[in-house]
């Protein structure tokens, strides 16, 4: 597949994995991308996983039409980028590895060597002439691992940004690109919001008129969109107006609660309402929600004196991806004493910018006309 006259596609599609980095359910599988420029010398972007070396091999055989490659460009680490590395060199003995110093480091893990007599060690900014292609590499650390580097092509105007702008799903999948690009993003990269607004400052100076990441499709039009939405994501702003109601329940009191929450929200006209039970909907999918609006809401019940393990495990996703800059309304249940609200704001006193609604619910087994007005009550703050 052409991606510009020079530049050829040469990935695959993963259509048997059930699990990507052993947790995220990826029903329409996985696309791990790998790319060619073609010039007086050719440069390879990154391998794939180890998996499907040989299809990859034979892509990239087809693609040189019996020439070899002068440069193999590896931009980050992980083995599902990265495990065809030694393969590759042993193939083409005449190839030169670009990589950054700790990249190099790495290999040396992976594969027991760092290619100390075939490397070229890439720096910020440093430049790699192929002709008529002149590659400038840009150093992006821990977006999402501290080695990679993101690749720009100035003649054709091309990013290649590793990791960044990837989603799930392979790329002959028909579906929405910000759904599964935020399911990702949050899941995987989500906790270096800092570290990506670096990334995209650096790449408003440059002329990008393509983005090739390594999972998903190749960006070409209304690239706006899409660095804006990273903007957002990034930043930990509100991308949707709207509340999340995300709920445990045992006996089904707190559910109810939760519920009878929404309902009155939709009636209140609230732009968008989203009710999760955390113990039987995707967890990925729970925390995305959860960074996308505004407004959470956390309902759940007191258990061993702490609060319901679902609720905590989904706590604990977000705080570790910096969850920050939302309003958070509490629901909590404990027959004969409530713990959770004071459990969860424990949990979330390092998260920044979190502001509680004035009203929060206590209720003691079922609930009560009480707990009615006060839901009420709540929705109008959320509102």
């Amino acid at each position: 597949m052409f991606i510009t006259n020079d530049i050829k596609y040469l990935g695959v599609n993963d259509y048997d994995i059930d699990l990507f980095e052993g947790q995220y359910d990826v029903p329409n599988g996985m696309a791990y991308n790998s790319y060619v420029v073609c010039d007086e010398k050719t440069a390879v972007f990154d391998t794939v996983d180890a998996s499907f070396t040989d299809i990859w091999l034979k892509n990239l055989e087809e693609a040189l039409s019996g020439k070899s490659p002068d440069y193999l460009i590896v931009q980050h680490m992980e083995p599902d980028h990265s495990a065809g590395i030694h393969i590759f060199m042993d193939k083409y003995p005449d190839a030169m590895i670009v990589a950054t110093a700790q990249a190099f480091r790495m290999m040396k893990q992976f594969f027991g060597e760092e290619f100390e007599d075939r490397r070229v060690i890439a720096a910020e900014k440093s430049t790699l002439s192929l002709g008529r292609h002149t590659l400038t590499f840009v150093t992006a650390p821990m977006v999402h691992w501290p080695e990679v580097m993101v690749t720009y092509d100035d003649a054709d105007k091309v990013l290649f940004s590793a990791d960044a702008f990837g989603k799930f799903g392979a790329l002959d999948t028909d579906e929405d690109w910000s759904c599964e690009a935020r399911r990702y993003y949050i899941g995987i990269v989500g906790k270096y919001g800092m570290q990506v607004q670096a990334l995209l400052k650096k790449a408003a100076d440059l002329d990008i008129q393509k983005i090739c990441p390594l999972h998903g499709p190749i960006l070409t039009e209304n690239l706006g969109y899409y660095l804006n939405l990273y903007d957002i994501w990034s930043s930990y702003g509100v991308e949707s107006e709207g509340v999340m109601i995300a709920y445990t329940s045992v006996y089904g009191h707190t559910k109810e609660a939760a519920e009878l929450l929404a309902k009155i929200l939709e009636e209140k006209n609230c732009p968008k309402v989203v009710l999760t039970d955390l113990a039987r909907e995707d967890m990925a999918e729970a925390v995305e929600d959860a960074f996308r609006y505004g407004k959470l809401v956390l309902a759940t019940t007191t258990y061993n004196m702490d609060i319901f393990p679902f609720m905590r495990q989904f706590i604990d996703h977000l705080t570790e991806r910096n969850f920050q800059n939302r309003t958070v309304g509490i629901i909590e249940n404990g027959s004969w004493a409530p713990a959770a609200a004071r459990t969860i704001k424990k949990m979330l006193e390092n998260s920044q910018n979190i502001t509680y609604t004035e009203t929060a619910v206590t209720i003691k087994s079922a609930m009560t006309a009480e707990n009615k007005a006060e839901l009420e009550k709540m929705a109008g703050e959320l509102l």
